[in-house]
């Protein structure tokens, strides 16, 4: 059943948030409608709302009178708003209008979503997200013209102007996706300009940290206390079963020596991590990472010459009961019903690397 909160004003849905929509658009098991939710859709055509759909063919409902049905489906897919097609983007571009989002240039298989918010001085605020596990790089369409686009980090608090040019009534703009990841882009200042071209920002790798590392666990967990590691590789697959099991925070600490200052700002890669690591150098906090790419900016805390590195990598519990269902295992966790089975699959586990130093630039 459509809410009955949804209204009607200038042709545009418009919900109860105050979010407007330019057209209804049937899908699905929409064939198939009680006669309430029609009488609803009727309702909304003969106040202007456009609607997009095959015509209902039926209720499911023994309640509802299927003549009735019948006739009101009938006279409302004969309004001239309502459009008889399961194709929504052919019917939009009928009417004239682009998709608000769209995009170009992404691998096959991948899906970006988005979200858009218009501000009350006539802005606009996209959030844009990459569902694939895997970095895209896209050319974005939005249905916006007349502002400069901008990338918003969410994150950081930081923005940078965005390279575009118009194409009609969209504005096209490069974006870098993360694997999973999002972004906001935002047009705020007016501008007549049809295009702008933006020095993108380079990454270079200026050295890789290869250890050795030393790891300790956190007590009480059935790993030993610490471990020396010559070069990083997955605790999971450790031979020592106290670290093939952990679930904790292991921490991992080194060396480096800092780089010559530049005028570029100075990231640390932290390449793959099983779960989520802080990074600190030189007894301090550099930032959290949870999402990849794993990285956080050191710059204002390296310093030339000799530094010192620590990484803690929080995992999940998901080894640690797997490692307490193995035959002969000394129970360290308690549930209250049985988790995981002896063969289960382990969870790649603590810093796996490779962690290298980045100036972008």
């Amino acid at each position: 059943m459509l809410s009955e909160a949804l209204r009607v004003e200038d042709g545009m849905i418009v919900a109860a948030g105050g979010t407007r929509y330019r057209a209804l658009q049937l899908g699905g098991s929409s064939r198939l409608m009680t006669l309430p939710t029609l009488r609803r859709i009727a309702e909304m055509a003969r106040q202007g709302a456009t609607i997009i759909g095959l015509r209902p063919e039926r209720s499911p409902s023994l309640a509802d009178d299927a003549a009735q049905f019948a006739q009101l489906a009938q006279t409302t897919w004969a309004l001239p708003n309502v459009h008889a097609s399961a194709d929504s983007e052919a019917a939009l571009a009928s009417l004239g209008l682009a998709p608000d989002f769209s995009y170009t240039g992404a691998s096959q298989g991948t899906e970006v979503l988005f979200v858009h918010r218009q501000l009350d001085d006539g802005g606009h605020i996209y959030f844009v997200n990459n569902r694939a596990d895997r970095a895209e790089q896209i050319e974005a369409r939005f249905r916006v013209t007349g502002r400069v686009p901008e990338l918003w980090d969410a994150v950081t608090g930081t923005s940078r102007p965005l390279s575009y040019r118009i194409e009609g009534d969209v504005t096209v703009a490069p974006l870098d996706l993360g694997a999973e990841g999002s972004q906001f882009v935002v047009f705020r200042d007016p501008t007549q300009a049809q295009s702008r071209a933006v020095a993108q920002v380079v990454e270079r790798s200026i050295g890789v940290i290869d250890g050795p590392w030393t790891v300790s666990f956190q007590p009480g967990r059935g790993a030993p206390a610490s471990i020396t590691l010559p070069e990083l590789a997955p605790l999971n697959e450790s031979a020592d079963i106290g670290v093939r099991y952990f679930s904790g925070v292991a921490n991992y600490t080194t060396s480096f020596t800092g780089p010559a200052p530049s005028d570029g700002e100075l990231w640390l890669d932290l390449g793959q991590v099983g779960d989520v690591a802080e990074v600190l150098v030189n007894g301090q906090s550099a930032g959290i990472s949870w999402w990849g790419p794993n990285r956080v900016n050191i710059g204002a805390l390296v310093r030339p010459g000799s530094n010192t590195l620590e990484v803690r990598v929080a995992n999940l519990w998901v080894n640690r009961l797997i490692g307490d269902v193995q035959p002969g295992a000394e129970r360290i966790t308690f549930t209250a019903a049985p988790t995981y089975l002896p063969n289960a699959p382990l969870r790649p586990s603590g810093l796996i690397g490779p962690v290298s130093l980045l100036v972008s630039e």
